[in-house]
Order: structure tokens, then sequence, then C-alpha cells
């Protein structure tokens, strides 16, 4: 379950009510809603684009599902989710359903009732769910999954002045009100490059896929590594991995760290691209994203050793259990990000009185913490997370640096 998250208190300054009063709300959430929560990996399962960010696929989708409101409390939740959508997107949106219902129930009793509307996966879907959510008293929407339908659903809802808390991984979508409860790849390059320069790290070198994925990953590597250290090799790769696989290689004398950011059978395949060109990969330390969390990547001898940012996965696997108790089948990677929200807005509108999902709220600093680890909105719509660092074995991941117990400034 989810709350808000708070360091140890201060002594109360000039203008320590605020801050005071969020640090007591946090230690009074602490007990009964952490028990059962901690992390989940970011795999984001088989509908995941090679952007990372989940798309609904162009196969026949099945009937509308019919609006269904669940919980009996005062405080109305808007959930879209693409329950009709084709294959696998379908099955993610049931899989989220199934555990927001788990979060309600385990809740305790919330005062919130969630109305649930079907997107088929679709914008035009999307913006009709949250009218119909708004129209029928939703103080917030929790939702939609697929970028492109974030936008429709933004715009019906900034026109209320009603917050949205979506599960895209595209950061290009969230904005003011707009908050991304996702997994971002900026929080796994920031976490990975930033940890391996405090062991020592300071020259770097990355190839990436030419996608947006790669163009996002772009972005916060250069960022970060030019402030912990030096670039001293990037290249991107499409169908042709080997041209610019030789030009990395050729640089790895003046690289101590290699970044490889991509999907398990993309990353092997760049791995044996650079072998390939001459490149001895066990005398670098090679780092990734949470995409590495995969099996092909594990049994890869060239990666062993390799260092990648993740949540810590102890809490999926104990929601798993739980989810597998309750429904008979294996919950989707996302689904805890449909239970942490559910959490969220509960414990917002169990402590947070009026200002329960005002921008204020929603932006604490502090962070909240529920299954997925650690996790704060900037006032963007991006967020941070506190994130683990996994070492590559043969018999899976190892945990090396474990998840920070709360955010910095």
């Amino acid at each position: 379950m989810v709350g808000p998250h708070s360091r140890k208190p201060k002594s109360p300054g000039p203008q320590g009510s605020a801050a005071t009063r969020r640090t007591a709300v946090g230690l009074m959430l602490g007990a009964p809603l952490l028990a059962a929560c901690s992390g989940v990996q970011q795999t984001l399962s088989q509908f995941t684009s090679p952007s990372g960010s989940p798309q609904p696929e162009a196969a026949p989708a099945g009937p509308q599902q019919q609006p269904q409101a669940i919980g009996n409390g005062q405080v109305k939740v808007g959930l879209i989710l693409p329950l009709s959508a084709a294959g696998n997107a379908g099955l993610a949106g049931q899989s989220m359903k199934n555990a927001a219902e788990l979060a309600l129930a385990e809740f305790q009793n919330p005062n919130i009732q969630l109305l649930i509307k079907d997107d088929g996966g679709s914008p035009q879907g999307a913006s009709q769910g949250a009218q119909q959510a708004i129209g029928e008293g939703a103080e917030i929407i929790l939702g939609p999954l697929f970028a492109q339908s974030v936008p429709a659903v933004a715009q019906v809802a900034r026109g209320r002045g009603i917050s949205v808390i979506a599960f895209s991984t595209d950061s290009s979508v969230a904005g003011r009100g707009v908050y991304l409860l996702s997994f971002l790849p900026e929080s796994d390059i920031n976490r990975i490059v930033e940890y391996s320069a405090s062991i020592g790290k300071r020259s770097f070198a990355a190839l990436v896929p030419d996608n947006a994925y790669g163009n996002v990953v772009e972005a916060a590597f250069k960022q970060v590594a030019g402030r912990k250290g030096r670039v001293v090799a990037f290249e991107k790769y499409g169908a042709d991995r080997a041209t610019p696989a030789r030009t990395v290689a050729q640089s790895l004398a003046q690289a101590d760290a290699l970044l490889l950011a991509d999907d398990g059978d993309s990353v092997v395949a760049t791995a044996d691209a650079l072998t390939a060109a001459g490149a001895n990969l066990r005398n670098i330390q090679l780092l990734g994203t949470g995409l590495w969390d995969n099996a092909r990547v594990f049994a890869n001898q060239a990666l062993q050793g390799g260092l990648f940012a993740a949540p810590d996965p102890s809490g999926f696997r104990a929601f798993a259990g739980r989810y597998r108790s309750k429904y008979g089948s294996e919950p989707v990677r996302t689904a805890t990000l449909a239970y942490d929200g559910v959490a969220l807005v509960a414990a917002l509108a169990r402590t947070q009185g009026a200002q329960r999902f005002q921008q204020e709220t929603l932006t604490n600093p502090s962070g909240f913490a529920g299954i997925d680890g650690l996790f704060r909105f900037r006032a963007d719509g991006t967020n941070e997370r506190g994130l683990a660092v996994m070492k590559v074995a043969t018999s899976g991941a190892q945990a090396v640096a474990g998840s920070p117990k709360s955010f910095g400034a």
C-alpha cells in the first residue's frame, strides 16, 4: 500500500508548520500502510514497445466493457484502463483493474469509490471515459496506460481543474496537473551513472538504440555523465549494429564504464556486436537499465557483472503472491502501478482533507512509499523513484546497493 513518506522530523522553525504537518502524516501512515509494501521490477512485460512506452496492438479489440463502480466511499476516483484492447494490452488492463480492486480490499474500507472506465486502448475512448468519470463526480483521474491517450484525458481534466495520474512511460506527456506514476528511463540512468561514479567510474561510453527510448536515454545520460565525469563515446544503432559497435569498441580504452540501454534480446545482440568488433567487455564496467531484468541477459556470459538500476524485486514478489491468492493468475508488471495509484489516493483522501489532490499535496518533496518503493512527483509531472542497483549473475539479479530510505533535497 502507499502512504506519504517522510524523513526524520525536524524541529519546526518559522515556516515549520506545513512541513511538520506533512511529517506527522507520514509517520501516522507508516505502520498500517507500509507493512505489505515494497518494490517492483521495471520490466514492462510483453506489451512494451522498444521505446519503453506501452502501445496498443493493431488486432481487433474485444467488446467494450461497461463502466463499473467499486467501493462505497464518498471520494470518487476515475480509473481509465484499456480493458477491451486487443492482445497483451487488454490483458494488462484487466490485471491492473484486479490490482486496483486488491488495493481497495487491503486498504481497510477507504473513503473512495473507483469509477472504472474502459478506453479500448484509444485516445477517443480515454477522452470519453474521462468525461464520464468527471461527470459522475470524480475528483482525480488514474490512467490511462498509453502515452497517446494521456493528452486526451488531460484536456478534459484540466478544463475542470482535476489532476491526472497516468501510467505512461513517456515523459513528454507529463505536464501541469498530469503526473506519471510509471518507471521513467531517466530515473534508471541517473541512478546507475551516479552509482558508478560513486565507485570510481569517471569516463563513460554508451551504445543505445536509435528510437524514442534511446533519445530519452541520450538526454539523461549526457547530462548526468557530464556532471559526474566525461563522455568519451556515444553512438546509436538501428538495423546495423556493427558500424556503431566498432566505433565504440575503438574508444573503450579511454572509458571505464559502458552503458547499453535496451531490452534483453537487444542488449545481448549489442554485446555480441561489440565482442565481434574486438571489445573485451570483461575489462569495463557495463551499465544498464531496468529493462535488463531479463533471463537472456542473466544467461549471457559477456554481460556477467553488469550493473543496472531497478526497483528492489522483493516487494513485487510479495504483491504477486497476494495477487495469485486472490485471482489465481500472475499479475503483469504494471499491475503494481494501479495498486499504488489507488492506495495513494485512498491515503490522501483519508488524511489530507480538502487539499487531498492539490498540487502541493501530490508534489510533497518527501514523496510516498508503496509496492514500487519510494517515489515522488515533480512539479513538471515526471517522477523520481528510489531504485536499487542490481548485478547480473547466472542465477539472476543480485542486489549490490539497496533502494534509498528517503529522498535527498
